[in-house]
């Protein structure tokens, strides 16, 4: 029974004092002497105080453990009000109350929170920073070597975001602007590249791939360099399309000059429009795409060449029509000239090859300017002398009107020629004056000139000095007529008063002359116009010496021709031309 109740000492509750008294009874059954118990005792207790000392070590280590986590909490909870920059945060304890295991279960939902608010912030601030980036190198020209950097955790704040955005509006603002001139650069070269008949693609590409129409507007590079390569390409291109245009207007003036000078059909000048339409048009004019393409410039090349040559074969024809052009300016200013003698002389370096065809018809071209500036000068004294030979024959059909004795008999046309009559009288009253003012200006020209005014050949000066002299021996002539009129009618009153008046015999019947409006010719049918001499619009083959002789001035009836030689003998620079009474 005592074996039994060893073998199972638990009976019951078991403590500390039953497991002693057990231990009590179990040694007074073995006889255990009171040293051993009093060792077997010490060594109890002192077991006991070892787990005694074992958990009040563990428990002062998780003490320990605990305090390190709160102070750890704390800590990353004021570091992350810190970064976040968040000073008004009101999930903190106020006062640290309650156990350690209170304090951290109070300030955990805190750091909860602002854990979650730091996982945002980081995101936000990585993914700005991550378009900053990917903005620098595009700009920069390196978008594919760009790697993340890492977000400053230390600061936090919106403050920091705000800044990262301003940042990154900025350089979107700025890649907005360089994509408008990127494009604004890949438009001006594609519109250059239309008018020059260039491949757009091949040119555009060739400054960056991504600059393809193919490409979207966000996928081209706006890149340092790429604009600076669109650059020199577009200026390329338009100094191209300066050089072409320069070219292909020196060849339109060149064609329009050969055309004018070979008469060329307006059929087969209409085929060149597209070449000489840009012929006054400045650089920016020209915007119809291939206006300036190399195949248009090589037409327009060949057609001069072969224009040229044509030229060349046309050689004589064309400067005999200069020749014709210079002798009609001359015939119109009446200004005398060898007409043979020159085309001679064209037939001669022609025929020999010593000039080239180019400066023959240069220098054609201007001695037919140098004719019609001397035919400008000369106008103004030619219209003069014009009005004056006008005067002349109305003159010259005055005095015939006034010599006819049946002037003003009830004829047909009676009224016109009285009308004309008293126009003439007008008209010839200011004939003096019409002398007067054309030799002063032909003086004043010739002393401007150095040379001579020749009117078909004859001096001019010499001209109005014989007619003035002819004036004044015609006026006299009148007077000498007047006088001996009057001395017959003085003497036959005389006779009548002696012998007494008598029927006067019977007029014969005759025809009656009638005055009738003339034009363009003076009493004997003379021309208005002066010549130099009697073939003057036919054969001009007569010898030199033969044409002095046969040289004289056709004028009116009431005007004298006289020759050359003559002719000089009453110029005078200082004599006055004789006034009409």
């Amino acid at each position: 029974m005592a074996v039994t109740d060893a073998q199972n000492p638990l009976v019951g509750e078991t403590t500390c004092g039953t497991l002693l008294q057990k231990l009590q009874e179990i040694w007074d059954e073995v006889g255990e002497s009171d040293e051993e118990r009093d060792k077997m005792l010490l060594q109890i207790e002192q077991e006991c105080l070892d787990v005694y000392k074992r958990k009040v070590e563990q428990a002062a280590k998780s003490r320990a453990q605990l305090l390190q986590a709160l102070s750890d909490a704390q800590l990353e909870l004021s570091t992350l009000v810190s970064a976040l920059g968040d000073k008004s945060f009101g999930g903190i304890p106020e006062k640290a109350l309650g156990t350690i295991k209170e304090q951290l279960a109070a300030i955990a939902p805190a750091l909860e929170q602002l854990l979650k608010q730091k996982e945002e912030r980081v995101k936000e601030i990585s993914d700005v920073q991550s378009q900053i980036q990917k903005i620098c190198g595009e700009i920069a020209g390196n978008a594919s070597e760009q790697t993340s950097a890492p977000v400053d955790e230390s600061d936090l704040s919106l403050k920091k975001l705000d800044e990262y955005q301003v940042k990154l509006q900025e350089l979107q603002k700025e890649k907005s602007d360089r994509l408008h001139e990127v494009l604004e650069f890949v438009s001006t070269v594609h519109d250059l590249c239309a008018v020059l008949g260039m491949d757009f693609f091949s040119t555009v590409t060739e400054v960056h791939p991504s600059l393809d129409d193919s490409m979207g507007v966000q996928s081209k590079s706006i890149s340092n360099d790429t604009l600076m390569r669109l650059a020199k390409t577009v200026s390329a291109l338009k100094e191209d399309k300066k050089q072409r245009l320069h070219k292909l207007q020196d060849l339109a003036t060149q064609l329009i000059d050969l055309w004018n000078l070979m008469d060329t059909p307006e059929e087969e000048r209409r085929l060149f429009d597209h070449v000489t339409c840009n012929i006054s048009a400045s650089v920016d004019e020209v915007t119809v795409p291939g206006a300036l393409a190399l195949d248009l410039i090589e037409q327009a090349e060949v057609e001069v060449e072969r224009l040229d040559q044509l030229k060349s074969s046309r050689m004589k024809e064309i400067a005999f029509k200069r020749q014709v052009e210079l002798e009609e300016i001359f015939a119109r200013a009446h200004i005398e000239i060898e007409p043979e003698a020159a085309r001679e002389k064209i037939m001669g370096l022609i025929d020999s090859g010593n000039v080239e065809p180019a400066e023959l018809l240069a220098d054609m071209d201007n001695q037919i300017a140098k004719a019609k500036e001397e035919a400008h000068s000369r106008k103004d004294i030619l219209d003069r002398v014009e009005k004056w030979m006008s005067a002349c024959e109305e003159e010259s059909w005055l005095e015939d009107y006034n010599r006819d004795e049946n002037r003003y008999n009830a004829s047909r046309g009676a009224h016109l020629n009285l009308k004309r009559a008293e126009k003439a009288r007008i008209l010839v009253n200011k004939i003096p004056g019409m002398v007067d003012a054309l030799v002063a200006k032909t003086r004043a020209w010739e002393e401007d000139r150095g040379m001579s005014f020749s009117y078909d050949g004859v001096p001019l000066l010499a001209m109005l000095d014989e007619y003035a002299m002819l004036r004044q021996e015609r006026e006299e002539e009148k007077k000498r007529l007047r006088d001996q009129k009057k001395f017959g009618e003085q003497q036959h009153t005389e006779q009548e008063a002696i012998f007494g008046s008598r029927p006067s015999p019977a007029r014969p019947s005759g025809t009656k002359k009638v005055v009738g409006p003339r034009a363009n010719g003076g009493a004997n049918g003379t021309p208005r116009r002066l010549s130099l001499n009697a073939n003057q619009n036919g054969s001009r083959s007569a010898a030199k010496d033969g044409r002095r002789d046969s040289m004289r001035v056709a004028a009116p009836a009431n005007y004298v021709a006289i020759s050359k030689e003559d002719a000089a003998s009453h110029v005078s620079g200082t004599d006055p031309v004789p006034a009409s009474p």
